[in-house]
């Protein structure tokens, strides 16, 4: 009994656990959702000569790395070990191929440029439908500017100048004009006057000769008379 106290006594001594504070409940990571392929869209015309051209373009900026060119570069290695080489070589073109193709493939896609062309063939299609509905008559297609004549291309550059000026010139000739057909109302009031002045003077002339008239009548009895009275006053 001594010895189950002693036991009891001995573990009531001893430190008791402190309780671990419970953990949060962490939350779960959302599965990630993942990204959406693009259904990669049916190259038109136009996209696929563009598509063309990228590919021989490549062809020919890899077909500089041809074994001749590359061997020149390494005339020792491709004496002594000339398949390592080929390897190296062929690894290389192939590697770097992919890799333009690569990033060929990621600037289509972030650029959309096969949609884009096709939407530009989709509206070049439906300009030469209309054009063919209205009947309108292809022009002819324009001279390049470096094929044109100097004089066409002086004439192109001081159009914008010789404009300016001729806008100019019509305003101050517009001024000028205006100027002009006030004169010309002036002038005109003016002739109005002297033909009125004129005409006054034609019937005071008229007048005049009209009393020179009718004095011719008396002008004689009047001389007569007056030579009378001198001819009196002469006698004593």
């Amino acid at each position: 009994m001594t010895t189950e106290a002693a036991a009891a006594a001995s573990q009531d001594q001893q430190p008791q656990p402190q309780p671990q504070p419970q953990s949060q409940p962490r939350p779960q990571p959302q599965p990630q959702q993942a990204p959406a392929h693009h259904t990669p869209l049916t190259p038109g015309l136009r996209a696929s000569r563009f598509q063309d051209l990228l590919g021989s373009s490549l062809s020919h900026t890899l077909g500089k790395i041809s074994w001749d060119n590359f061997a020149s570069c390494y005339p020792t290695v491709a004496a002594q070990a000339p398949a390592v080489l080929k390897a190296v070589q062929r690894q290389m073109v192939e590697r770097l191929g992919a890799l333009c193709k690569k990033e060929f493939d990621t600037v289509l896609q972030s650029r959309n440029v096969v949609a884009k062309l096709n939407e530009l063939e989709s509206l070049v299609s439906e300009a030469e439908r209309r054009r063919d509905e209205a009947g309108v008559v292809e022009a002819e297609a324009p001279i390049p500017p470096h094929m044109l004549p100097a004089d066409q291309i002086l004439a192109a550059h001081l159009a914008p100048h010789l404009a300016q000026q001729q806008s100019q010139l019509n305003a101050k000739l517009q001024t000028i004009q205006a100027h002009n057909a006030k004169l010309f109302d002036d002038i005109q009031k003016q002739r109005a006057e002297m033909q009125s002045l004129m005409e006054l003077l034609q019937k005071v002339f008229e007048d005049i000769d009209g009393a020179n008239g009718q004095m011719d009548d008396v002008v004689d009895d009047l001389a007569e008379e007056t030579r009378m009275v001198e001819a009196e006053m002469v006698r004593p």
